[in-house]
């Protein structure tokens, strides 16, 4: 019985090798809380970039004519500034890569109302611009005020799933997650 009490003794009290598994526990899991807070701050960070690009269509709009509207209300003129300028900003962002996709032809938007969607693909992903020209901000007094409102969607793709394949084989988060913001801004004119 002494002789075990000794052994236990003697295990218990050893540290060779025990900084070793500790680090062999506690990397891969750090390594997943890095990666984790690099990819999310990358999401946040194109979240700002999309609602700097709706704020700027937004107000381009807002000062936008309403004439062609009336006159050709399935592809107004006046929205493809709008979309260009959503577009140069993402694309001055580094939101869409540039060289991926072009502006050269407007895509044939779809329509609903006083709202206009137009989906240029191939940026790698579908880049969504949707303008809203009879908007009617809710307000608390009585007065009624229209204005446009710019919806910009772009999908984020997760970066984590490399990571986490790495760690477990045959494992799959790959999903990318759709990133929409929207502004809206008085009409001018």
């Amino acid at each position: 019985m002494q002789a075990f009490r000794n052994f236990a003794a003697r295990l218990v009290g050893e540290c060779n090798g025990s900084a070793l598994l500790e680090l062999a526990i506690s990397l891969p899991l750090l390594t997943v809380f890095i990666v984790g807070i690099f990819d999310f701050s990358g999401a946040f960070n194109q979240k700002q970039k999309l609602e700097s690009a709706a704020q700027a269509g937004a107000i381009l709009a807002a000062a936008e004519p309403t004439s062609d509207i009336e006159t050709d209300n399935t592809d107004p003129q006046s929205l493809h500034p709008v979309v260009t300028a959503v577009f140069n900003s993402l694309v001055a962002a580094g939101v869409v890569p540039l060289g991926t996709c072009t502006l050269s032809t407007f895509p044939a938007p779809t329509q609903s109302g006083l709202s206009w969607t137009y989906n240029i693909t191939g940026c790698p992903d579908t880049l969504s611009v949707s303008v809203n020209r009879g908007w009617v901000p809710s307000t608390s007094d009585t007065t009624l005020t229209v204005g446009t409102q710019v919806t910009v969607t772009y999908p984020y793709h997760w970066r984590f799933n490399s990571v986490i394949q790495l760690l477990f084989p045959g494992a799959n988060f790959n999903a990318p997650a759709t990133i929409s913001e929207t502004a809206g801004v008085h009409n001018q004119m």
